[in-house]
């Protein structure tokens, strides 16, 4: 695995900084003298302070001080509107307009090895607090209002250098707490960092201890790993550190299994690639797939995750993965469950792993007009994603079919987009309605006004949209089977 970001000069780190300090609001400024003035220390910290040295104006607000909580309510509250955050971890938040910031006292804390939170000592020195930090890219401060920078765990060479280290060993750190094994996955995605080779060792060593952080605060690491601008490389450190054998053992499982044509390359590395291509698919924010798009982004990740459990070998040899799409689409949906998704989200992401090849029969021979509708129909609200996902999926390296693929592909949105301006596609329905299905058969609510309304979908799908009276007509002559057959 390598990382994607060239080394920075720690000079020019440090004039992005002032750069981009120099436009934080007046009220952070002013917050930082309420601090002084009552006898206090207030520092901007972690990830803001890494951004500004990346050149980005920060937008989130993280300070900590050496006030205690209660201390803290008091002097927010002639900033801004208080509410408690997180007073058990020390932590008040306020808000003034638009503007909101999170304050924490300095912590220094220890951990009971069997369990999911830290028991919270409070700290008397800013130092002290740094040191505690996930890594040193992120242990790094800015002393309001004075704008003085602190660095006591070497955070910018790090950060010049494009590297995670942990401020204490990192067997020390990932134990205390774990998620920060996840965190230097995420890390690495979003950042484009690699790790010290230290901390590569301590992931694969305390990789277990994953196992007593919560299945939520796993998902969220794993979603802004999957939305970073460097995923392939987060997703290659958790398999190369047994992380992913914890987190996502679908994904390391495609490591040892080959693709349908048995060639010397793993479906593992067909599924990265896929990733990227899906990624490079994406739209801007007025397109339909705003990147970053999680939904398509994990359906990339997951649509082959079915193939080890359906590899089969034919007699001459040949490897085939049949209904790896709907085992894969089981699997997504329980790994998916596993971490706690929305439902919504995992229905959308196992709803496009179970489709993902029902184009390359359209390769192969002439769609009808009612199987292109069929596919529009079963595709949903996830269609532009499906699009991007099918496309995506051709990773073959021989160029006449790739392009034989894409003219295929072409060709069918072209008859889509055809057919949605004839006929609103998005939209497909019986051409009869409830109510009037009832009103015609004299039928109240019930299974069969749904199994005719099936019925009508069916026919409505088949042959395109036809006048009411038509479909009146075949409801009967439907009706009348029903009627002879029970």
């Amino acid at each position: 695995m390598t990382a994607n970001t060239e080394p920075r000069n720690e000079a020019l780190l440090l004039l992005n900084a002032q750069q981009a300090l120099s436009h934080l609001p007046a009220p952070i400024a002013e917050l930082g003298q309420i601090f002084k003035d009552a006898g206090y220390e207030l520092a901007l910290v972690g990830g803001p302070v890494r951004d500004a040295a990346l050149g980005k104006v920060p937008h989130d607000f993280d300070l900590t001080t050496n006030a205690r909580p209660e201390e803290t309510e008091k002097l927010l509250r002639q900033w801004g509107n208080v509410w408690d955050v997180g007073r058990d971890f020390g932590t008040i938040g306020a808000a003034r307009g638009d503007l909101v910031v999170e304050i924490t006292t300095y912590r220094t804390e220890e951990y009971d090895s069997s369990s999911r939170k830290p028991v919270v000592a409070y700290g008397d020195t800013l130092a002290g607090d740094l040191t505690r930090r996930d890594f040193t890219v992120n242990a790094m401060a800015v002393r309001l209002p004075e704008m003085v920078w602190e660095d006591p765990c070497g955070g910018l060479p790090d950060l010049a250098a494009g590297i995670l280290r942990t401020p204490v060993s990192p067997q020390q750190s990932f134990d205390d707490d774990p998620l920060r094994i996840m965190r230097a996955a995420r890390f690495a995605s979003t950042l484009g960092f690699s790790v010290a080779e230290d901390v590569r060792e301590a992931m694969v060593e305390l990789a277990p201890r994953l196992e007593i952080v919560s299945a939520e605060r796993i998902r969220t690491e794993l979603e802004k790993l999957i939305c970073g601008d460097h995923p392939r490389v987060g997703l290659e450190l958790m398999v190369e550190t047994k992380v992913a054998d914890i987190v996502l053992p679908e994904l390391s499982e495609l490591t040892e299994t080959k693709d349908e044509h048995n060639r010397h390359k793993d479906v593992y590395t067909h599924t990265l690639k896929v990733i990227e291509q899906a990624i490079a698919l994406e739209t801007d924010e007025d397109g339909p797939v705003p990147g970053p798009d999680f939904i398509l982004r994990f359906a990339a990740l997951m649509h082959d995750v079915g193939k080890p459990q359906t590899r089969a070998f034919e007699p001459d040899g040949t490897v085939t993965f049949h209904h790896h799409d709907i085992v894969g689409a089981r699997m997504a949906r329980q790994r998916m469950r596993a971490l706690k998704f929305p439902k919504d989200t995992i229905k959308a992401v196992s709803h496009l792993v179970a489709l993902h090849l029902r184009f390359h029969g359209y390769g192969e021979q002439a769609w009808t007009d009612s199987a292109v509708r069929r596919y529009v129909a079963d595709a949903g609200s996830q269609l532009e994603r499906l699009h991007r996902l099918t496309r995506a999926d051709v990773t073959t390296g021989n160029v006449k079919k790739a392009k034989r693929l894409q003219r295929a592909y072409d060709e069918l949105e072209a008859r889509i987009v055809k057919l949605a301006e004839q006929e609103e596609l998005a939209a497909i329905r019986p051409d009869l309605d409830g109510d009037q299905i009832m009103e015609i058969l004299d039928l109240k609510p019930g299974r069969m006004v749904g199994q005719a309304r099936a019925f009508l979908l069916d026919r409505r799908l088949e042959r395109g949209p036809v006048e009411p009276e038509v479909a009146k007509a075949e409801l009967l002559a439907w009706w009348k089977e029903q009627s002879q057959t029970a």
